[in-house]
């Protein structure tokens, strides 16, 4: 394992931001106005965590910051998604799930960034985490769906909150958005993989790229086999679990096994 030395500014503004996630989560007492307000107040200063981890003084990342900047987009849109759907009832579980992953870096910082690297390399790790935030997006939609079906079969009622059909709409909405910045992830660092990381450090067929290109394929198919064929249920649920997983042993898992198997950062 990998501990920060010493427990700075943003260590500490982490865990209050943890301990706001949770009081919502945890606790019934509060209105849901208030449970709103906190959520909110919480999810503005996670940003300023997961901000300064990137551009602070001294820039880290690695898989736990990439997990909490994912938590942290699909909190955004999970917010915006509940304006229009203010039925669907996923709070209680988002909370829990953010409160882990603005701590998660505390124990897992990441490595630092290379000195030869450039200023607009966070801006490509922004498009990749926002590739992951919204796959990661349409699985919790997916596994609503799923639970819909299942007590559809045994003749209860749902208890998403959504209809199965409005689940299904926005599961591929979250796709789409996310094959068009996993695209642009991809381009930008095949074209301008060694100005972003440095001399030597451009794209190179290693074990990240080789997933991060074949998760591309598996979403394409996705998007390409319901567009043709009419894709839906069980089968297109098994191809975005499946894409999402490659996705996921891109960086994430890699970074995981480099980081906390081997003890590497770099």
């Amino acid at each position: 394992m990998i501990l920060a030395s010493g427990f700075t500014f943003t260590d500490v503004l982490a865990v209050i931001v943890a301990v706001a996630y949770l009081l919502p989560a945890l606790t019934k007492e509060l209105r849901v106005h208030h449970a709103r307000l906190v959520v909110l107040v919480a999810w503005l200063a996670h940003a300023v965590v997961l901000a300064n981890g990137l551009i602070g003084a001294t820039p880290r990342f690695g898989f736990a910051p990439a997990l909490s900047g994912t938590v942290w987009l699909v909190g955004a849109v999970y917010a915006v998604e509940s304006q229009f759907y203010p039925q669907l009832q996923i709070r209680r579980v988002m909370c829990v799930l953010a409160a882990v992953g603005v701590l998660l870096p505390l124990a897992f910082p990441g490595a630092p960034l290379h000195p030869a690297a450039s200023v607009w390399l966070p801006l490509h790790w922004v498009l990749g985490i926002g590739s992951y935030g919204l796959f990661a997006a349409a699985v919790v939609h997916a596994w609503l769906m799923g639970r819909a079906e299942d007590r559809m079969r045994l003749a209860a009622e749902s208890d998403s909150g959504v209809p199965l059909l409005t689940l299904e709409r926005l599961t591929f909405r979250f796709v789409g958005a996310g094959f068009v910045l996993l695209t642009a992830t991809l381009l930008v660092g095949l074209l301008f993989g060694e100005a972003l990381y440095g001399p030597g450090m451009g794209w190179h067929f290693n074990h990240k790229n080789v997933f991060s290109v074949l998760s591309w394929f598996t979403f394409a198919a996705l998007l390409l086999g319901r567009a043709r064929f009419g894709w839906r249920g069980r089968r297109a649920v098994r191809v975005l679990y499946a894409g999402t997983g490659m996705l996921f042993l891109a960086y994430a898992g890699s970074r995981f096994v480099m980081e906390v198997v081997l003890g590497r950062t770099s």
